[in-house]
């Protein structure tokens, strides 16, 4: 099956940015008893479950022949080529009306993620890459840091909230990077976060537990801005792996060593 991959990736923007709007618009009279749990500190709403509805009614069109890997269930049915769909990346932070909380949708085809739209809702930026095709927001070409010492780079991570497994690897990997870098960033939505990598914002992303959904569109938006994305081992069972670490390139070999030290 040949796709064209820019005129998809431009109707991906299209049926993301209508989701954004519509979470936009209702978080202006959004309240906390419309939480639903659907586990532990696994928080869902009837917006986050309407956004998928809308995205996965308008995917069906673009390309019929993909199946789904979606949040929320909506829809199922893995086969060759794939939409991964988080409708709102971040529903932690919609909830408590804290910045920031993503649309992210993308086409995977057999392992490899085609395109990915990362849509941060808050300000309005879109982040899109198609593969070999550059990274862009909001139609300008992005890439990552040219940081090249750790001590001077900026580091982006999540909690585990539910899984504590690897609690204390965790905390030792944290303690290791506050004596050597600028900081560490707990933002709350792993799409954003990878999009922020992708841009230079900020150096490294790692976290692990973390669904296809979180991951897809922001990994391929890193590789496509000169950026690296692995697993915690150095390999490539990212998507499917529950554990990612993205870096500026410059300083993969130094970080991921950490990580290998604590895990």
């Amino acid at each position: 099956m040949q796709l064209n991959l820019i005129e998809i990736q431009n109707e991906i923007i299209k049926v993301a940015n209508t989701a954004a709007e519509f979470i936009r618009t209702e978080r202006t009279t959004f309240t906390l008893d419309k939480v639903e749990k659907k586990g532990l500190n696994d928080l869902v709403s009837y917006v986050d479950k309407t956004a998928e509805k809308m995205i996965v009614e308008e995917l069906a069109k673009i390309v019929p022949e993909a199946g789904f890997i979606v949040e929320e269930n909506s829809k199922s049915g893995k086969k060759d080529y794939n939409w991964i769909v988080d409708p709102l990346d971040g529903t932690t932070n919609f909830i408590h009306g804290i910045p920031c909380y993503a649309v992210s949708i993308g086409l995977e085809h057999l392992g490899e993620v085609l395109v990915g739209v990362v849509i941060e809702v808050n300000n309005s930026e879109c982040f899109y890459a198609t593969k070999n095709g550059g990274a862009f927001l909001n139609g300008k070409p992005i890439s990552v840091s040219k940081s090249n010492v750790l001590g001077d780079s900026l580091i982006a991570t999540g909690f585990p909230i539910y899984n504590f497994t690897y609690q204390e690897n965790y905390l030792n990997i944290l303690r290791d990077l506050m004596h050597k870098t600028h900081g560490i960033r707990r933002i709350g939505a792993a799409a954003a976060d990878l999009c922020y990598l992708a841009c230079g914002r900020v150096d490294v992303f790692f976290e692990y537990n973390l669904s296809p959904w979180d991951v897809a569109a922001g990994a391929l938006i890193v590789k496509e801005a000169g950026g690296t994305i692995t697993d915690f081992t150095n390999g490539d069972n990212w998507l499917f792996g529950k554990q990612i670490i993205g870096t500026n390139a410059i300083l993969k070999d130094e970080f991921t060593e950490i990580v290998k030290k604590h895990f």
